[in-house]
């Protein structure tokens, strides 16, 4: 696969999104930041903004979010438009790759973990390399699988933790280095 014919998606965030997003101007590969109006990024590498009516195509009950993250969110806007923006992250990206903690009940610590239930309902590629364990795992056949991933396809997701460890900044270089080491 051809790092220049690849586009990353991400939230342009502090931590793992940057750092997606700095592997990405490493590598050639095309970057697209979704974001909405007043909202503070740390990474502005191609942002594109969301209108109103494209965040409510990614609109969700707080209720039902809780429910899926099994967490309460309370009716915070910024939360919801949170929630919405990652949605327009995984519709567009095939593959899906995060930086945090895996949970006893298989879902993933903090707000990134809404990107891996929308991965999971929509039935893409996900991966999420956990720090506390520091290791890669594949989400098949409704569990997590100890997994040595590579980005696979031309679209994808990097999301995850404001707070990255020495082996999560690791994780994310060496899955750039495996994906498009002939390049």
């Amino acid at each position: 696969m051809n790092a220049q014919d690849c586009t990353l998606y991400h939230g342009g965030l502090k931590g793992a999104e940057t750092l997606f997003g700095e592997n990405t101007e490493k590598y050639g590969i095309q970057e697209v930041i979704f974001t909405f109006e007043n909202h503070r990024l740390n990474r502005d590498r191609n942002p594109v903004v969301l209108t109103e009516e494209e965040l409510q195509r990614g609109d969700i009950s707080m209720e039902l979010a809780s429910r899926m993250m099994n967490r309460t969110y309370y009716e915070t806007e910024k939360i919801r438009r949170v929630l919405q923006t990652i949605f327009h992250m995984v519709n567009k990206g095939h593959q899906v790759f995060v930086i945090g903690t895996i949970l006893e009940d298989n879902s993933v610590k903090g707000g990134t973990g809404w990107a891996v239930e929308l991965a999971k309902l929509f039935n893409r590629p996900l991966h999420v390399y956990d720090q506390l364990r520091r290791q890669w795992f594949t989400w098949k056949e409704g569990a997590w699988q100890e997994d040595s991933p590579k980005i696979c396809y031309n679209t994808f997701v990097g999301s995850g933790t404001r707070y990255l460890s020495d082996d999560g900044i690791a994780a994310i270089n060496q899955l750039f280095a495996d994906s498009f080491a002939q390049q």
